[in-house]
């Protein structure tokens, strides 16, 4: 299988797993985005710097299913450095009273700028988040996430990062 090909079956799966669940969807309207700033690749010294980033997530396309709900969710971050990221891909939502817990995989487009070289343009991020909800649209929380080519590239250096979110529903 040529990796192009690789490349599309992961990116479908990915897009349709919600929408081809047969569980119920929920069914509501708001839309909610996540502003985030930390630290890209904390654990290289040489190439640590600030990051700003954003996410969508739209609720209407949350779906139960039996490991969760999931939903796609949709962002981009820039490093002070001019490195990029745009990515779209799932996310699990757990919710435990006024703590949630929502780990995503979301594959992406990087772009190194004056960077750290992550060895590929095509880079896969995991993440796990946990937010306070300071009320029923409002919540604050931190992530912390992986990015990394999975050996697609010649060298898979990785880099982790931790952030500050806030996030609003509208």
């Amino acid at each position: 299988m040529n990796m192009t090909k690789l490349y599309s079956f992961i990116f479908s799966f990915l897009l349709f797993l919600p929408v081809v669940s047969e569980d119920k969807k929920i069914s509501t309207n708001e839309h909610e985005v996540n502003f985030y700033t930390g630290v890209f690749d904390f654990s290289d010294d040489g190439k640590r710097a600030q990051l700003y980033g954003f996410e969508h997530q739209n609720e209407s396309l949350f779906r139960e299913t039996k490991i969760g709900r999931l939903s796609p969710v949709t962002g981009a971050f820039i490093t002070a450095d001019s490195a990029t990221y745009f990515y779209t891909g799932i996310q699990a939502h757990y919710d435990y009273g006024k703590i949630d817990f929502t780990p995503s995989f979301t594959p992406g487009l990087y772009g190194e700028g004056d960077g750290k070289d992550l060895g590929h343009i095509l880079e896969f991020k995991s993440e796990l988040q946990a937010t306070y909800n300071i009320s029923e649209n409002t919540s604050l929380g931190m992530s912390y996430n992986h990015v990394s080519n999975a050996s697609f590239g010649d060298k898979n250096p990785g880099a982790n990062s931790y952030a500050f979110n806030f996030l609003k529903k509208f």
